[in-house]
């Protein structure tokens, strides 16, 4: 099973759309059975709550479906996971700072930016390829958040896809 894990603050916007986004993307490859997606923050800020309502209304309105957005609860970043994923996937660049800060240098090859998947992306510095936090604004800046998640997605299972093929 290949093991993927993104990550923002505290886990109630940014991080879960990203790890639905993917998961849903990986099962669209017929992939769903070799990878798996999870989510944390950085922080404990949030821990055992809900996702943002907002974060699941934007989720909605691109069809996933309403159980698994409504059973989410998020959850703090644990050490053991640097080992135990295979991708770590920063959703802003103080988020891949805090990651790396913290990260076994052999596990430190393994944290990326889910933009420097995007091809509009790519070729930017860390710092100009993070996701603003939807938190602090309205459903245009979760409808932002979105497109720049699903603009990554691609590059993510193409990612994923040749490493598996590698394995084998």
């Amino acid at each position: 099973m290949y093991r993927i894990i993104t990550v923002c603050t505290g886990n109630i916007c940014r991080s879960p759309m990203a790890q639905f986004c993917l998961s849903r993307a990986f099962s669209d490859a017929g992939l769903a059975e070799r990878v798996a997606v999870d989510s944390a923050g950085v922080t404990g800020w949030e821990a055992g709550r809900p996702m943002d309502p907002r974060t699941a209304a934007e989720l909605l309105q691109h069809n996933f479906p309403k159980q698994p957005l409504e059973s989410f609860r998020a959850r703090a970043f644990e050490a053991q996971w640097y080992r135990s994923r295979d991708l770590i996937l920063a959703l802003d660049d103080g988020h891949l700072n805090h990651l790396l800060a913290e990260a076994p240098t052999s596990e430190q090859d393994k944290i990326r930016m889910l933009r420097s998947f995007d091809p509009a992306a790519a070729e930017l510095p860390a710092n100009q390829q993070g996701i603003d936090d939807p938190w602090y604004g309205d459903m245009t800046d979760f409808d932002s958040s979105y497109a720049l998640i699903q603009a990554a997605v691609p590059g993510v299972v193409d990612f994923v896809r040749s490493a598996l093929a590698e394995r084998h």
